[in-house]
């Protein structure tokens, strides 16, 4: 692929404020991106209240948007290497400000739900060709350095970024927290269309665009969710539950069978013969899932429960996600210094000590500075700790070439973590907040399991001698 503009890596040093334009474009994208996540969190009593939603439906608002981003995330990875960077960064940003749009004037589940899961769609395609661009555009060494740390900070901090501006607008509507960041995908846009460099179109992949193994993947992730929450109204043996369960057996078959017949797979099985990106996908997706289902608890809880304001509950939450943004800088170096395994395994460890701090009987008058602050200061250093560390052990496990696709693998495993933990936390938050706080701690104790394999001494080979 190609690259036909003055602002590309030789030009560098001659438009550094084009440059330095277009990483604030990419950046600035990334922190909607990762907004999105949190934005609508803070929301889901406001939402429930305004259209009758009881909490297994209510889950798909957050789910909605990790299926979309989690599903289609390498599939959107071919649309991007053939259809070109500019074009397809430029549509998703559109999209996704029409689908702001039509989320926050929603007056159904459905077509809220719809909104958020194109949204995950647009993150699926921006959020890793933002980083693809730096690296094409941006000469190596320093510069190039600075650009990955200033796009990375952005989207650390745009997790708390939403807590604070859903808490904020939620106060006045859910649907304000849901259609701002319309008008800034739009400026992006803008600004996009005369910074963001131009590329040709690359050939069209030998073995299509996957899009039978994405649209089934994602298809049984969704079946799967549908039979999880269907479970508190119909049962275990439910048409509903049934029904749901057998259409999530057989697309996953699909999946499968597909794959494996495939020219090009869109996940390469050589890569799941790599231990340590195999351990640090379940393990974030074990910490990923387990949060956002604290989070879900907790807001319901301090909420419906407590009578807390929404923006007291984002405010309430900060202490879990800021520190993450603070020190995105230089959690490289902090893995550099102590290596990935030892900060995974007590990151996970730190991660589970809170989820099970935190009060389980769900009652109103609770203290925050003892019931619900020790419980985000544990999480907030887990992340601290083991986010960046399982990112670099998952990528650091496979050669230089095969990278990205171990990246794609692992952002899906996030994502997906987070569909199906959230769906089975607000299936068993139909019975209380005990039951569904004991399923985010033992998910979060689950974690531990890879975490503590990574720590194992590495034994020496064997010398074999020759015959």
């Amino acid at each position: 692929m190609t690259l036909s503009t003055p602002t590309t890596r030789a030009a560098g040093a001659a438009a550094p404020a084009a440059l330095w334009g277009l990483l604030f474009v990419l950046a600035g994208n990334m922190l909607i991106d990762a907004l999105e996540v949190s934005v609508a969190l803070v929301a889901l009593p406001s939402i429930g209240a305004d259209l009758e939603l009881d909490t297994p439906q209510l889950q798909w608002v957050v789910s909605g948007f990790a299926a979309g981003f989690g599903g289609l995330l390498l599939f959107g990875g071919r649309l991007v290497a053939h259809l070109g960077r500019r074009p397809v960064y430029l549509a998703a940003l559109a999209v996704f400000a029409a689908a702001s749009v039509a989320g926050a004037l929603a007056d159904s589940a459905g077509l809220l739900v719809a909104s958020r899961f194109v949204k995950g769609f647009c993150a699926a395609l921006t959020a890793p060709t933002g980083l693809a661009i730096i690296a094409s555009v941006f000469p190596e060494g320093p510069a190039r350095s600075r650009a990955v740390a200033v796009y990375s900070l952005f989207g650390a901090g745009g997790f708390s970024a939403g807590l604070l501006l859903s808490g904020a607008l939620s106060e006045v509507s859910w649907r304000w927290a849901f259609a701002f960041p319309a008008p800034v995908a739009l400026l992006l846009f803008a600004a996009g269309t005369k910074l963001i460099p131009r590329d040709g179109p690359g050939p069209r992949p030998a073995g299509g665009y996957g899009a039978v193994s994405a649209l089934s993947l994602t298809g049984a992730v969704l079946a799967l969710v549908y039979a999880i929450t269907s479970v508190p109204g119909a049962g275990w043996s439910g048409a509903r539950t049934v029904g749901a369960s057998a259409l999530a057996v057989l697309l996953a078959v699909v999946f499968v069978r597909v794959e494996l017949t495939a020219r090009e797979p869109l996940v390469r099985l050589e890569l799941l013969a790599r231990e340590p990106l195999v351990r640090s996908a379940l393990g974030a997706g074990a910490l990923n899932g387990s949060y956002l289902g604290l989070l879900l608890v907790a807001t319901l809880h301090l909420q419906q429960r407590a009578g807390w304001s929404p923006l007291e509950t984002g405010l309430a939450f900060l202490p879990a996600s800021a520190p993450l943004a603070l020190t995105a800088l230089y959690s490289g170096r902090i893995a550099a210094r102590f290596g990935p395994a030892r900060l995974i395994a007590a990151g996970t460890a730190a991660a589970a000590l809170g989820y099970a701090l935190y009060p389980r009987d769900g009652r109103a008058d609770i203290s925050y500075a003892a019931d619900v602050l020790p419980t985000m200061l544990l999480v907030g250093a887990a992340f601290v700790l083991a986010f960046t560390a399982l990112h670099l052990q998952a990528t650091a496990a496979v050669p230089a070439d095969r990278q990205a696709a171990a990246g794609g693998l692992y952002q899906t495993s996030v994502q997906l973590g987070a569909v199906l933990v959230t769906a089975a936390v607000a299936a068993l938050h139909t019975a209380g907040t005990g039951p569904a706080l004991l399923l985010v701690v033992a998910v979060g104790s689950a974690g531990l399991l890879p975490a503590l394999r990574g720590l194992r001494p590495r034994r020496a080979a064997v010398p074999v001698a020759a015959p």
